[in-house]
């Protein structure tokens, strides 16, 4: 495939702003920023655990949704609200993230809200079409 396209998941938690929750550009699938929100906008989850465990599964809908899955990513940015979280995310983050692992960068953001944001890039030529 080549040029680009954007895709709004029915079914994801809607974007909150004017962007795509994917892009597809030829082998490549960028899955935007996912927190721990439902399908209708509502953070899901009192825990870390279950907010992490939210955020992954939404970013890993995006991924089927494109036709590819996290298995394929080969860029990962996280972004805690308290890095005092790093290890519980890193035990969420390995059940989702098979090997090879993604390079990831981890980094402290003012979220308000929220606990976690997560977004990747994946790599993926044999993707099924969308």
């Amino acid at each position: 495939m080549s040029g680009k396209q954007g895709l709004i998941v029915p079914g994801a938690p809607p974007p909150a702003g004017p962007y795509s929750h994917v892009v597809i550009a030829g082998d490549f699938v960028y899955l935007a920023g996912q927190g721990p929100f439902d399908s209708e906008g509502q953070r899901v989850g009192t825990t870390f655990a279950e907010q992490a465990r939210k955020t992954l599964e939404n970013l890993s809908w995006l991924a089927e949704a494109s036709g590819a899955s996290l298995a394929d990513a080969v860029r990962v940015g996280v972004y805690l609200s308290d890095m005092s979280n790093f290890a519980a995310m890193n035990e969420i983050y390995a059940e989702f993230f098979p090997e090879p692992r993604p390079v990831r960068t981890t980094i402290p953001s003012a979220l308000v809200g929220f606990d976690i944001e997560v977004d990747a890039v994946l790599y993926a030529p044999d993707r099924r079409a969308v």
